[in-house]
């Protein structure tokens, strides 16, 4: 017998197309969302904006939303620590001065204009934030926290009145979390959003019938998957769209070595699983060291949590402390001094010198060749010797990979080179630049990560594309 009871927000299935569907419930999805809910952005009457290129464009165009602007012409001539130029565009004009070290406001003002509202749903695993609930809440951003804010509610003056403060200009995971959350509250957004819903499947191909019994050739996608419910309980869902828009981020699925022994119970690939073992008391101050693997952000998080509660860590990447490519390479020493920390250990701290830094032991230019049920982990070192140590815990932070596993051929045909495996950083799927949509698939879109955006900051300029996109296709609708 079935005791689940029907969700009242999506119900089993739903035949009436649904105008979008945005998978994934973070940034993107969120600020998407708030786009598609006929929030405008108009450039202030009496706005100067300092790049004078730009300045010179908007004011060709009073009163005109920005969404109903030539996002090509607009952004065209901007620099940035960023490849797209729609997220440029939307950066520069939400943070005008921010790389040069200023705090000007946004040159835009907001207009709630519910008449360009499109319906739309947001499917989310997690409460809106996405994948920002599954962080250690204690964590810092790596982006400054004004960096982290979603069009018309600044970080640091939602942080004022919740009375918390940045630390270092950065906010913690948590605040960003709970921020995301009380955004789409704050701006009445939560009516689209679906949590707790997981994506099975996104087909299409089936024509849409029209009144006269004529096929529309337009596609419609078909979207299915599982709802849990607040009982546990798993509803199936399958709902009809004429637009999908992809913005699921990539921490879905860690990297993995790929080597003999990584399934063993002691080997893990997410950091909570060092936390889950502090808590238990099977790691300690006392215990074997706990082996971290990988040299980016998230392995020198785990040295850092180590560290705190002084257990034990051996270290091990395959780069040399110096690389360019390594991330602490390219990091303000000011802004992040935890992280140049631990690259100052990665460099003072190898195996084969003295220990400045009881209780750490770094590996560099090591590769890992095999895990065995002794809790012994087998390296390379660079002279092709192999070394064995004996470790309490395993962590294989070496990044992670989206999972379009929904998508017919898990996605791979919608990557800029469908040769090669999906990534986030060094093949996206391969979307129009002023659009995001799919170059390989009409009204299939991408936004984040998935689109080769990483950072928070530089997402939002992928949502004003998509929303600028389907207001257009609205408006070319016959009435």
């Amino acid at each position: 017998m079935n005791n689940c009871r029907k969700d009242q927000q999506l119900g089993v299935s739903s035949s009436e197309p649904l105008k979008v569907i945005i998978i994934g419930n973070g940034p993107s999805g969120i600020c998407l969302s708030y786009l598609l809910s006929g929030y405008t952005p108009y450039v202030k009457p009496d706005a100067i904006h300092p790049h004078p290129l730009l300045q010179r464009k908007l004011a060709e165009a009073p009163g005109v939303s920005i969404l109903d602007q030539d996002l090509d012409y607009l952004s065209e001539g901007l620099e940035g620590r960023c490849q797209s130029p729609v997220a440029l565009l939307f950066d520069a004009l939400l943070r005008p001065d921010t790389d040069f070290g200023g705090n000007m406001e946004s040159v835009l003002t907001w207009k709630h204009q519910k008449e360009r509202a499109i319906s739309h749903v947001v499917l989310g695993r997690n409460l809106p934030g996405g994948a920002w609930h599954s962080i250690e809440g204690s964590m810092v951003t790596l982006s400054q926290g004004q960096w982290m804010g979603l069009p018309d509610l600044e970080v640091k003056d939602w942080m004022r009145r919740k009375r918390r403060g940045l630390r270092n200009s950065r906010a913690t995971a948590g605040d960003i979390a709970h921020y995301y959350r009380d955004y789409v509250t704050k701006k009445g957004l939560g009516h689209n959003f679906v949590s707790g819903a997981v994506v099975t499947a996104v087909e299409w191909g089936t024509p849409e019938p029209s009144s006269s019994g004529a096929q529309d050739p337009r596609p419609l996608f078909q979207v299915s998957g599982f709802l849990t419910t607040e009982d546990q309980c798993q509803q199936p869902f399958s709902l009809y769209a004429h637009n999908v828009v992809l913005a699921t981020g990539t921490s879905d699925s860690p990297a993995q070595l790929g080597i003999p022994g990584e399934t063993l119970p002691f080997i893990h690939h997410e950091l909570s699983a060092l936390e889950a073992a502090t808590r238990a008391g099977t790691v300690s101050p006392a215990s074997d060291p706990v082996l971290i693997i990988g040299a980016g952000l998230s392995a020198a998080d785990a040295v850092l949590y180590a560290r705190h509660y002084n257990i034990p860590v051996i270290h091990a990447f395959r780069r040399t402390v110096d690389d360019p490519g390594l991330v602490f390479n390219q990091l303000p020493k000011m802004l992040y001094p935890e992280y140049h920390k631990v690259h100052q250990m990665m460099r003072e701290q190898s195996i084969l010198s003295p220990s400045p830094y009881e209780g750490y032991r770094s590996l560099p230019e090591h590769q890992p060749v095999l895990f065995k049920e002794d809790h012994q982990a087998m390296f390379r070192d660079p002279t092709g010797l192999h070394k064995v140590f004996g470790v309490s815990l395993v962590l294989v932070l070496i990044g992670s990979h989206p999972d379009l596993s929904f998508l017919p051929g898990a996605g791979a045909d919608l990557a800029m080179d469908p040769s090669q495996p999906l990534s986030t950083k060094r093949n996206p799927i391969d979307v129009e630049p002023f659009t995001y949509q799919s170059t390989q698939q009409e009204d299939l879109y991408a936004v984040g990560p998935l689109a080769g955006d990483n950072f928070v900051r530089f997402v939002q300029g992928g949502a004003l594309a998509v929303a600028s996109s389907l207001l257009r296709k609205e408006a070319r609708k016959p009435p």
